[in-house]
């Protein structure tokens, strides 16, 4: 039986499973959208006849998914808020899906591949001058003789994330992103397992710098070509894991 306001009580087991059912369904339909308040706990409790503890459940769940924000206190500002930007749920869920072994070494290389010979190939296109400045200062970061590994990996990680939001697509850029900093551990350990990482971050550098200059001369298949060639290197010189066709 559906009230006033359209909520529908609750009726079977595992009731926080189904308050988040209603509460995604108005999202996929549209009724909420990001920035939204939900109704106040005790509003929405009785509203979808369940146990405020119930709520709250269900509630935490969708927070840690990225989905609402739970503002503290009262007044207009506090509740629960439906989120206006990405948050950190997929790359937490996919972080741990990667570690627990759900996909493979394989399966992550060509998905990375797939994503920035994308990235390169659009960012060689629509990317602007001041995207070119800002990708050329991360890799005068790089150059830096006395950086240590895990700064070099993380500034490695900014200049490929950068190139993806040079394309002007968010959801590239942000699936980039979380891909990233889902395999960063992955990727430090291939660093410590090179003999001379020094001797492999010189390579690592010269390869940007020409995947940049790629880019900056909008030479998109030259820029495609040149990442692929680069990830796949550092795949195999860091025994990092994960297969490709020949050719």
């Amino acid at each position: 039986m559906t009230n006033a306001k359209g909520w529908e009580p609750v009726q079977r087991l595992r009731t926080y499973e189904q308050v988040m059912s209603q509460i995604e369904e108005r999202i996929l339909d549209g009724r909420l959208k990001a920035g939204d308040h939900l109704p106040s706990e005790r509003d929405l409790a009785v509203l979808l006849g369940v146990s405020r503890p119930s709520l709250r459940e269900s509630l935490r769940v969708l927070e840690a998914l990225g989905v609402v924000d739970i503002r503290r206190g009262g007044g207009a500002d506090g509740g629960a808020v439906l989120v206006g930007i990405p948050g950190p749920g997929f790359v937490n869920l996919l972080k741990l899906q990667l570690a627990l072994g759900h996909f493979s070494s394989t399966d992550v290389l060509d998905t990375r591949t797939a994503l920035e010979t994308w990235s390169c190939t659009e960012a060689a296109l629509r990317s602007t001058g001041a995207d070119h400045q800002e990708l050329a200062a991360i890799l005068d970061e790089m150059d830096d003789p006395s950086i240590e590994a895990k700064d070099f990996n993380r500034l490695d990680t900014a200049f490929h994330v950068r190139i993806a939001e040079s394309t002007g697509n968010a959801l590239t850029a942000h699936l980039m992103g979380s891909l990233r900093t889902a395999i960063n551990r992955q990727m430090v350990a291939a660093y410590e397992r090179l003999e001379d990482w020094h001797a492999t971050a010189v390579v690592v550098r010269s390869e940007h710098r020409t995947i940049l200059d790629a880019i900056t001369r909008k030479d998109a298949t030259a820029a495609s070509r040149l990442v692929s060639e680069h990830i796949h290197s550092f795949y195999t010189i860091g025994n990092v894991g994960g297969t490709y066709p020949p050719g």
